[in-house]
């Protein structure tokens, strides 16, 4: 299994498809070439953790087996940047721990995750340099939903004091902007469909460590089993959105989102392929930054969770102060 000091010099790569483009292997190393024929990119399968595959492109069996025997994972994305197949080094095998999480029926684990994204969420709002009277007020409600969460008796409860802290704490924290609120896949503006993005780059590489671990990434335990959703995946992405939500109002402020990186279709905003490489850099550069911690942090999760420990011994991940 996968340590912290070989994750360490793993890599992460990007490809961006232009139509023509051909992905191969030549030797041990996975090589991108043009149109034309010339290499566009080239990178040793050793040191390779997962390859993100935008846009059209043929992968063959040969490159599958590589995958599999050096443990690289490739995830097929379309150009809208949803993702459509994982493959490549998952831990089918781990029989025992899938056999834990279908038994698991309990409630102290999703607590302490909510708990984890909204004391991240809050902290955004307590960075903000000069507090409006709305945001003080939401600091305030969302500290009472962490003290409340520990008490809860259901799920539904849950969820709820999950989803209404979410609510005040967007309003807060997207403050710099006229904003009608987070629309999950709906891309009414362009800070749903930046954020969409994010979330998906960030989905797509915790799908990946929790696979290389051997989860049912269907199986979860705060986002309950519904057809063809990958619920682990949605619950352990929870605590890490305030940093995509911390990019975003970043760029925004930086000018670096414009409404002309995007086209209007069907009252959506979809970004615009030519500026896919700028979006992907600005999206994925604080998960590299954290990509150690990321991996501390689910392996930390299936230490504990195959030990079965109380849920005060998951692990958290908090924001570093903004």
């Amino acid at each position: 299994m996968l340590t912290a000091p070989d994750f360490n010099k793993k890599q992460v790569v990007f490809v961006l498809f232009n139509e023509g483009e051909k992905i191969a292997l030549s030797n041990d190393n996975l090589v991108v070439r043009d149109v034309e024929g010339k290499i566009k990119m080239q990178v040793t399968c050793y040191r390779l953790f997962i390859v993100f595959a935008v846009g059209h492109c043929s992968i063959t069996s040969a490159l599958i087996q590589k995958a599999k025997k050096f443990g690289f994972f490739i995830a097929l994305m379309t150009q809208g940047f949803r993702l459509y197949s994982l493959i490549g080094a998952e831990k089918d095998g781990n029989t025992i721990l899938k056999q834990k999480q279908y038994f698991y029926e309990g409630l102290g684990i999703a607590k302490h995750i909510a708990e984890n994204k909204i004391y991240n969420q809050r902290l955004q709002l307590k960075s903000v340099r000069y507090k409006s009277e709305y945001i003080e007020e939401a600091i305030v409600t969302m500290t009472g939903y962490l003290e409340k969460i520990p008490f809860t008796e259901s799920l539904g409860e849950l969820m709820a004091y999950e989803g209404l802290a979410s609510k005040i704490y967007f309003r807060g924290h997207f403050n710099n902007v006229v904003w009608n609120g987070r629309q999950p896949r709906i891309k009414r503006d362009i800070i749903n469909s930046t954020l969409d993005i994010g979330y998906t780059l960030l989905f797509t590489f915790i799908d990946a460590l929790l696979s290389s671990f051997g989860f049912d990434t269907f199986c979860g335990v705060m986002h309950r089993q519904f057809y063809l959703r990958k619920s682990l995946v949605c619950d352990l992405v929870e605590p890490f959105r305030p940093l995509i939500d911390h990019t975003v109002k970043t760029a925004i402020n930086l000018k670096q989102i414009q409404k002309d990186d995007f086209l209007l279709i069907n009252e959506q905003y979809k970004l615009k392929w030519e500026f896919s490489s700028k979006y992907v850099k600005l999206l994925m550069m604080p998960l590299i930054e954290i990509k150690d911690e990321l991996f501390i942090y689910i392996q930390s999760y299936y230490r504990a969770f195959m030990k079965g420990l109380p849920a005060a011994e998951f692990p958290v991940w908090h924001m570093r102060e903004q």
